[in-house]
């Protein structure tokens, strides 16, 4: 009598134990991403439209958390002042410790220490500020601009406080890095700012975070798929052949 068991050469059980370690990898990518993620980061809704168009107002951001010594000049804060009104508001830092700030030199561009600041994220083509003003940011202090000037209430509103306009940068709370919602995108360093002492600064962990959970969700939808697939493959082929007859008479 002819043999009628499986011929299955272990390829099922391979294909089920890939299957399941790509799933249990794709969970520890996404998990952790989204948990490495949920640390480093906080959401926050931008509450005016004065950063227009880098973000508008109702913008969901996703902003690092940092300390303010980590602060450099062109990046966008999050921030709190008793002297804003104690609530938190988003700008963009122009200046920082002794810097001098003036606007607007005879292009039209804001000045700091003297050297001309190109200001592609400007909302319109005019000058870098309505009104002319100089200032000396203190130590420990940031000078802070919106990039519409011509409707935010920034640094300039407050020249005559002590600070020149400026707030601490223990203020900080946080160093915006996109715009999560809507059509989100990444915010950039301006590179007009790297060529001043302590240059800008490095962009956070936010794409690491994100190719984490994307190959992870790869791997979990691949696992899940790759498994049946494999075990379907595995099985022994049904002959399908009519049998012959067993004899003529």
């Amino acid at each position: 009598m002819g043999a009628t068991g499986r011929t299955d050469d272990g390829r099922g059980r391979l294909g089920s134990r890939l299957s399941g370690v790509a799933v249990a990898l794709g969970c520890v990518l996404f998990l952790g991403g989204f948990a490495w993620g949920a640390v480093v980061y906080r959401p926050y809704t931008v509450p005016t439209g004065s950063m227009t168009p880098t973000v508008n107002a109702g913008d969901k951001v996703l902003a690092q958390r940092v300390d303010g010594s980590e602060v450099r000049r062109g990046d966008v804060v999050v921030f709190t002042d008793p002297e804003w009104g104690n609530m938190p508001m988003v700008k963009r830092v122009v200046g920082t410790d002794g810097d001098k700030i003036a606007c607007c030199g005879k292009d039209g561009r804001l000045t700091v220490n003297g050297i001309p600041i190109d200001e592609p994220y400007l909302q319109g083509s005019g000058r870098a500020s309505g009104e002319d003003f100089t200032a000396e940011v203190p130590q420990g202090q940031l000078f802070l601009l919106g990039d519409d000037r011509t409707v935010s209430l920034d640094s300039r509103v407050h020249l005559e406080d002590a600070a020149h306009g400026s707030v601490p940068r223990g203020a900080v709370q946080a160093r915006v890095d996109a715009v999560a919602w809507p059509l989100g995108s990444m915010i950039g360093r301006p590179q007009a700012f790297a060529a001043l002492p302590g240059g800008v600064s490095t962009a956070g962990p936010l794409k690491l975070q994100l190719a984490a959970m994307a190959a992870g969700m790869v791997l979990i939808l691949g696992g899940a798929v790759y498994g049946p697939l494999a075990a379907r493959s595995s099985r022994p082929k049904r002959n399908t052949q009519p049998k012959a007859a067993a004899g003529a008479r």
